[in-house]
């Protein structure tokens, strides 16, 4: 198999974080009024806990606006440290451009927006929409543009992942060249893991680098409260059965649970955790970044080989948080594993040392 990458274009999974800050909530589905969160001190506090790639879609509403706006006000983390991502294809509900024309033209528009001259990675948005042929169009498209410098890696996002995983084996076979990237969401929950049982293998058998898992609660479906309504009224798409399941999953929780823990929270950690090491074929090569217990800096935690991607948003500080506490505890318990390794070689052959009881010359007294 031909060589796509150059020392300046290295695979997606040697640069790209495990740990991606979307911006889907910044949006007018999820929230009455993107506008009135706090989107700039959430990236602010995001970069200084460590957060280095971030995700958006000009069909977010703002969201692009909100997240260049709060990247552009900062100066302590320079755009090469960090990895933006966007997408393109998808204008509205039931709008779609694939043609190259519109593609160069998002593309352009969200540099702009973003404050940025160049997109680490555009997917192509909800490629289930489209017709493969599209897909296949826009993705020769944005690698011309990468050509051009503009766009670094290039992936498709949507729902459905047997539709994920045929265009990932219909790119490579059309273009002789594998996607960088897939991104699929509400696959890996609590609720459904359809992405691992049954896409992963295809995926990365088609020579996708990375894979990352987004909406870890299922777009808000897992939620103590319910699915979010913002200001387009509810739009989520899970039937009213599922709902009720998902509280009477709630309540569980909450009364099995001797915190009183929410669903969102338990559904949060699965998520995050269990895709570390079940997508990791898929994954990043990156080593995460976590503030030190002491507060002062941060520090980068060791693990072994890869590990899986995740992309995870919030509306408020206190949800960013959230995340952060169950990132860092799912890296630094990766980091022990490793460290159990680690002394294992060490020990060498005394590993399974038992020594003898009673030892060698031992003699019992006279019993009294």
């Amino acid at each position: 198999m031909p060589s796509f990458f150059t020392p300046s274009r290295p695979p997606l999974s040697i640069i790209l974080p495990p740990l991606v800050l979307g911006s889907a909530t910044f949006n007018h589905q999820y929230n009455t009024d993107p506008f009135s969160l706090p989107s700039t001190t959430i990236v602010h506090r995001a970069l200084a806990s460590g957060v280095r790639a971030f995700d958006t879609s000009p069909y977010y509403g703002p969201a692009e606006t909100l997240l260049g706006t709060a990247l552009q006000s900062q100066s302590t983390v320079p755009r090469s440290s960090y990895i933006l991502q966007t997408k393109c294809g998808r204008i509205s509900a039931d709008t779609f451009d694939y043609s190259p024309t519109w593609i160069r033209k998002s593309v352009q528009r969200s540099c702009e927006r973003l404050g940025t001259t160049y997109l680490d990675v555009v997917f192509c948005h909800d490629v289930e929409f489209v017709t493969p042929a599209e897909v296949v169009t826009a993705v020769k498209t944005l690698r011309k543009l990468r050509d051009e410098g503009v766009v670094r890696y290039v992936g498709i996002s949507g729902y459905p992942t047997d539709v994920l995983a045929d265009l990932s084996e219909l790119v490579r076979k059309e273009t002789g060249e594998p996607l960088d990237a897939v991104m699929s969401y509400a696959n890996y929950t609590l609720q459904n893991t359809t992405l691992l049982t049954g896409a992963l293998q295809r995926m990365v058998d088609g020579g996708v680098d990375c894979v990352l898992n987004g909406s870890p609660l299922g777009m808000g479906l897992l939620r103590s409260e319910g699915v979010p309504i913002g200001d387009m009224g509810d739009f989520h798409p899970a039937p009213k059965e599922l709902r009720e399941k998902c509280a009477q999953a709630a309540e569980l929780v909450r009364e099995v649970s001797s915190a009183a823990e929410k669903l969102e929270k338990l559904a949060l950690r699965f998520a995050v955790e269990k895709w570390c090491g079940d997508g990791a074929k898929a994954g990043t090569r990156v080593r995460p970044l976590v503030r030190r217990e002491d507060g002062e800096g941060l520090r980068e935690v060791a693990m072994k080989g890869r590990i899986g991607i995740s992309v995870a948003g919030v509306s408020f500080v206190e949800e960013l948080d959230e995340l952060l506490v169950a990132w860092r505890e799912t890296v630094t318990a990766l980091e022990r594993e490793l460290m159990y390794e680690k002394v294992k070689e060490t020990l060498g052959e005394w590993r399974d040392y038992a020594w003898p009881s009673p030892g060698v010359g031992y003699k019992q007294k006279s019993r009294l």
